[in-house]
């Protein structure tokens, strides 16, 4: 996107970038779960024309919501109803191996590997350049720049950078559920057709007081990834067995007998999520010539899908900023609109994640619960009414904004509730039923 605005961008790069789609060091999450919600892939396509088609060329999987995937919510499975939005699942490498070699195609831009960014050049109204310092030798050396973006993602330095210039540290907000992720990638088994569904079976805060769910997402390669994901107290195992047996201990035993019939080909592999961090960068005193965004603003809990895409509708609203005001006036405006961005996530994030007591952060206060019995009571109705269905997969997939839930047919269906029983069982076809073990496994 940088490069529609200027003749050279230089990407400062703390990794060597693989060939192909490999693991790196740079992105320690890449080995869990990751969609990309339609509301993402929809901005990716804009900042990259035809990234999703690269993408599924390359074996991703496009899932459809909610015809090809299966969510056991509070009261119920939801209902399989025709396709409304839709999720890209693959593997984190592809991912990035896909968006690399279509961004390397631009001739100005260039990647300079193996350094980390320390420090911003220039003073407390102007930024000018950056700071870096080279991995192998460690020698600093400083890039001249007329607009300089941090993408550094969670670990951004950008409050000390800031203070160092001597402007005031941004203030934070972090809410953290103490979640722990396990994860691991299974072969699919041959009675499993090319489109098998997604299935989530979600922790029930109505029910427990910790957070306790897993996911099963196709990606490439007629692979599954399975995460399992569970508060301090109810860490997911990382050796074999403890990983089957917290599969069986969901809500459903599905995610468990579909990976009995599945090859492992990966260990289980544990990671630590950091908690939903926002940092106000929407200081009213900004330098021009500095923004941040992704990660390095806002970081939300993975288990909810969004963190990809709020970066890449971070870039269009960066787009969108140097379209109007131009590189050099008016930054803190853009860096304001980049910050509302991450809003709506940010609100289905944290207000989810606070139901747990578990949770470190604020206790939420009486707007809050209200809003609560009210999701929860969509929630409800979305598993028989394909109208509220609809309306909640149109503002979890970012696609439309939470407005799109006070229209009047939606809070009709909410108000009359599904109109048959809570199915308890997962609405599998005919065609996927022999995935599962038969009972003489």
């Amino acid at each position: 996107m940088l490069a529609r605005h200027t003749d050279s961008v230089t990407i400062v790069e703390r990794d060597r970038l693989p060939d192909g789609p490999a693991d790196r060091k740079g992105t320690p999450q890449a080995r869990h779960t990751h969609v990309l919600v339609s509301g993402g892939a929809r901005a990716l396509d804009q900042l990259l024309p035809g990234t999703t088609q690269a993408l599924l060329d390359h074996g991703a999987q496009y899932i459809g919501t909610p015809n090809r995937l299966l969510v056991l919510m509070s009261r119920g499975w939801l209902g399989r109803f025709e396709e409304m939005q839709f999720i890209i699942g693959c593997s984190r490498p592809l991912l990035d191996w896909v968006i690399r070699r279509r961004v390397f195609t631009e001739d100005r831009i260039t990647v300079r590997q193996a350094t980390d960014a320390v420090g911003l050049l220039g003073d407390g109204h102007r930024v000018t350049g950056v700071r870096v310092r080279d991995r192998q030798t460690g020698r600093t050396s400083h890039i001249e720049a007329d607009f300089v973006v941090d993408a550094t993602g969670q670990g951004s330095d950008a409050g000390t950078w800031l203070t160092d210039l001597g402007l005031p540290a941004p203030a934070e907000q972090h809410i953290d559920p103490q979640v722990f992720y396990s994860s691991r990638i299974y072969q699919a088994p041959s009675t499993a057709g090319d489109d098998f569904p997604e299935i989530n079976i979600m922790s029930d805060p109505t029910r427990t007081d910790y957070v306790k769910a897993g996911v099963l997402v196709p990606i490439e390669n007629r692979q599954w990834i399975v995460t399992l994901v569970g508060s301090r107290d109810h860490q997911p195992p990382t050796d074999e067995t403890g990983f089957a047996g917290y599969a069986r201990s969901l809500r459903h035993p599905v995610i468990a007998d579909l990976i009995d019939t599945a090859k492992p080909l990966t260990p289980p592999r544990g990671f630590r999520i950091p908690g939903n961090r926002r940092r106000h960068f929407d200081l009213a005193t900004w330098p021009q010539g500095f923004v941040v965004l992704g990660d390095a603003a806002c970081t939300f809990n993975p288990i909810y899908g969004h963190g990809m895409a709020i970066a890449a509708r971070s870039a269009l609203a960066l787009d969108t900023g140097l379209r109007r005001y131009g590189p050099h006036d008016d930054t803190g405006r853009i860096q304001r609109d980049i910050v509302h961005t991450a809003d709506v996530a940010w609100d289905m994030a944290t207000r989810q994640d606070l139901r747990y007591p578990t949770t470190i952060g604020p206790s939420p206060g009486a707007l809050a619960r209200l809003q609560q019995r009210f999701l929860d009571r969509l929630a409800w109705a979305a598993t028989g009414s394909r109208t509220v269905a609809a309306a909640q997969l149109d503002v979890y997939t970012l696609s439309e904004p939470p407005s799109r839930l006070l229209a009047p047919s939606v809070i009709l269906g909410i108000l009359l509730g599904p109109r048959q029983p809570a199915r308890t069982e997962p609405p599998l076809t005919s065609d996927e039923q022999p995935a599962l073990p038969t009972p003489s496994d």
